[in-house]
């Protein structure tokens, strides 16, 4: 059984949507934009080298939505996309997820990224029934990691050489966010 496309509408501005293989020209050309700028913190960019490669992707993310295991979206901003946000891999005998996201960096500061977690928060204790939020952070890419720390996660840490990273190894923050902690917040 096929499920339905995910969307959350976040405000007159911001959409999230499972994006479709049509969208793989926008989403190429945006990653292709901005290379240098996310080449910087996310390892799979010199990985995605043409359109083709963001259609392949999207293949896999939207396969991996049908069996329940992520659910990635398409960031639209006024009628555009401006990145990613994702669930990758659940935890489902742990009720946990983890939140990634990417932005280009012309719609940085705007609060849609901010806006964007707080929406997949949301989803994930509301309607998910998650015991578990987190987010991961490069050590040095503060922009990203002000947003857990702006959202109320703990910071419980940071892994060391997590993740190759332009022929080197860098260190990840790790933010957690717990269900109780979140309706405490609310």
């Amino acid at each position: 059984m096929v499920k339905k496309a995910f969307y959350l509408r976040i405000d007159d501005d911001i959409e999230l949507k499972l994006p479709d293989e049509r969208d793989a020209t926008a989403l190429f050309q945006l990653i292709d934009t901005n290379r240098a700028y996310l080449r910087q913190w996310l390892p799979w960019v010199d990985y995605t080298k043409a359109e083709e490669d963001e259609r392949a992707f999207i293949r896999i993310c939207n396969s991996q939505f049908q069996d329940n295991q992520n659910i990635t979206c398409a960031i639209w901003y006024r009628n555009q996309i401006v990145g990613s946000i994702a669930y990758h891999l659940f935890d489902w005998a742990n009720r946990k997820v983890e939140i990634g996201y990417w932005i280009a960096e012309p719609y940085q500061g705007k609060g849609i990224m901010t806006k964007s977690c707080q929406a997949l928060i949301a989803y994930a204790f509301d309607e998910l029934k998650l015991n578990k939020v987190e987010i991961r952070a490069a050590i040095d890419n503060h922009r990203s990691a002000a947003i857990p720390q702006r959202l109320g996660f703990v910071q419980e840490g940071v892994i060391r050489e997590a993740e190759r990273l332009n022929n080197r190894y860098i260190g990840l923050r790790l933010f957690g966010l717990l269900e109780r902690e979140w309706r405490a917040q609310q």
